[in-house]
């Protein structure tokens, strides 16, 4: 018995990943346990926005214009409510925006409908802004990976462009965001 209990324990481990209700809580912590800061783009290696017209629709049904941005520092992150490394960076991102939300334009971007998006950013307490894009994003900010999260500079270069979870509550991003804000 003793000599198959490490195929047992690594088969239930199996089991609970594949089930919903145990494996999404059990991919958001390893997801936690992982995720550090991002890091900077090397100056010469940023990719600039040049078209900030982008209709965006909030969870009220308004409109909005991306190009409200520009001149701004602004935050996209890209995320779906299924995703685990997504649910696992979002409490470091709702801290990042209670410290920022008065100076950096957030903008959480999902595809989901409005009603998940409600039910999900209730049920977890986040007031964070989320929308829905109106069309295709940028071709700067397209990606097919989630979470994807973009830190612009006011001049439009972006200085961030990670893919997966990150500690976006960390010193060293609050320091990314400061010297941006300074510039």
């Amino acid at each position: 018995m003793k000599k198959h209990l490490s195929t047992i324990a690594l088969l239930l481990l199996v089991v609970l990943l594949l089930i919903p209700q145990t494996g999404t809580p059990i991919k958001v912590f390893i997801n936690r346990l992982i995720a550090f800061s991002p890091s900077e783009i090397a100056a010469t290696k940023r990719e600039q926005i040049s078209n900030y017209h982008w209709q965006l629709l909030n969870l009220e049904g308004e409109t909005i214009n991306f190009q409200q941005s520009q001149g701004k520092v602004t935050l996209v992150n890209v995320w779906a409510t299924w995703c685990p490394p997504c649910i696992a960076e979002l409490p470091s991102m709702q801290n990042l925006y209670d410290v920022y939300g008065d100076r950096v334009d957030f903008y959480f971007v999902s595809l989901e409908s409005p009603k998940t998006l409600q039910n999900f950013i209730q049920k977890k307490g986040y007031r964070l802004p989320v929308y829905m894009p109106q069309g295709s994003l940028p071709a700067a900010l397209k990606t097919t990976l989630f979470p994807t999260t973009y830190l612009i500079s006011k001049t439009g270069a972006i200085v961030i462009d990670k893919t997966g979870a990150a500690d976006w509550d960390s010193e060293k991003s609050k320091a990314i965001i400061e010297n941006l804000l300074a510039e």
